[in-house]
């Protein structure tokens, strides 16, 4: 596979987090917690940075907020979690910065949206004031428009300015232009005012995939500012999964981007960390980064009525999510390992051979026989009613064999 010529863009320093075209793209999310619940939002940004978030965004929207982010940041520390957190603000973060050093200290990064500032208007005071606070705070920014709330005296202007031309653009196109003014304007002005040029990421969020491509693409050609990648609401279940993937996808494959986010709406009570491991699977998926072994999974079909390689397709899945957080300290590379449980013996035995670790099913398994390959090969054939324990033995010497420290000495016997 060629591999993917990233972008080159200056490498942003987040606490201890690096994001920029010589490090991966770096996986992020945020809490919906009520920040000022200390404990609450602890538990979920834990959640989140052990799902393997990398950055974690909290909204500071009021003064209890504020108060209450050092006492997370004091929270995770006594965890072990350095996760970098990062402060969203709208609108009254001119106020809560300089009203709460500790906060303004404790944040790894901030995010100032230009429509909710006064950026770009007579009195951009409320604008500078943040960034002034970076600066002193030593505290990168990421300036962040949204075509919800996008600075609606330049889009005017912008509309008037298309009106008079000989042959305007559509609207959409204007939107799109005015979402990239509105960034670039930005960061030039955080720069005027002492932020330096690697100390600042632009977003340009929108909710449609045609629109993320052509705004993010337009964007990376007229800057070398590192880019944070997503939907502004992506929606939920599969509907978020594929219009993430479809906006990420290309722009992803064509080197852009050096963070992102998958804006998952959870289900009522659902696990907040979803939007992580949709966001590494389709890094994952693109060959750009490793997270965890990939299982490959047939479908099913008419030769597959017993749900037997359904429920082993699930189990193995959930044990290798069980596993990894201790398996990645112990068994460096062990992400890369690839597996495949197939239903049946039409392509089942083939897609096994493919993988480091198969195991083929025999269809509507009348009879419990199933042949487990190991890197292209027949090693055995498993029976009867322990074939999941016994699959997940050969699976866990796989990993202390090929993954552990003694692997040489292993390959040696």
């Amino acid at each position: 596979m060629a591999e993917i010529q990233r972008r080159k863009t200056p490498t942003v320093k987040i606490g201890h987090v690096r994001v920029g075209w010589e490090v991966p793209v770096v996986v992020q999310s945020m809490t919906n917690t009520d920040t000022a619940d200390v404990k609450s939002t602890i538990e979920q940004v834990a959640a989140l940075a052990l799902a393997g978030s990398e950055l974690v965004r909290v909204t500071v929207n009021n003064e209890e907020a504020a108060a209450a982010v050092p006492h997370i940041v004091e929270g995770l520390d006594k965890r072990g979690l350095r996760v970098p957190i990062v402060g969203d603000f709208h609108y009254n973060g001119h106020i809560l910065l300089k009203k709460y050093p500790a906060t303004a200290q404790a944040l790894a990064k901030y995010r100032i949206n230009p429509g909710n500032v006064s950026i770009g208007r007579k009195d951009d005071d409320n604008f500078r004031t943040m960034v002034e606070c970076a600066v002193e705070n030593h505290k990168p920014v990421r300036i962040g428009v949204n075509w919800g709330s996008l600075d609606q005296a330049l889009l005017t202007r912008m509309m008037d300015e298309n009106s008079k031309r000989p042959n305007p653009m559509p609207a959409r196109d204007v939107m799109i232009e005015a979402m990239i003014a509105s960034a670039l304007n930005s960061a030039q002005a955080a720069e005027h005012y002492g932020l330096g040029h690697d100390m600042i990421i632009l977003s340009a969020k929108v909710s449609g995939v045609r629109d993320l491509i052509d705004v993010y693409t337009k964007l990376a050609e007229r800057c070398d500012y590192a880019l944070h990648l997503g939907l502004t609401e992506a929606g939920m279940g599969a509907k978020g999964l594929i219009a993430s993937t479809a906006g990420l996808a290309p722009l992803l494959l064509a080197g852009i981007g050096d963070t992102i986010r998958v804006s998952l709406t959870p289900k009522p009570g659902g696990d907040r960390t979803e939007e992580v491991q949709a966001a590494q699977q389709i890094l994952q998926s693109l060959s750009i980064r490793s997270f965890m072994p990939q299982v490959t999974s047939c479908p099913g079909c008419g030769r597959t009525t017993s749900t037997y390689f359904q429920e082993l397709a699930e189990q193995i899945q959930s044990y290798l999510r069980t596993q990894m957080p201790e398996w990645r300290k112990q068994y460096p590379g062990v992400e890369e390992l690839k597996l495949a449980v197939m239903g049946c013996v039409v392509n089942g035995p083939g897609e096994s051979k493919h993988a480091n670790l198969g195991i083929s099913l025999p269809g509507t398994f009348e009879d419990p026989v199933a042949p487990v390959y190991v890197d292209g090969k027949l090693k055995t054939t498993l029976r009867g009613d322990n074939i999941v324990a016994e699959f997940k033995q050969i699976l866990d010497n796989y990993v202390v064999s090929h993954y552990g420290k003694d692997r040489e000495l292993v390959g040696t016997r």
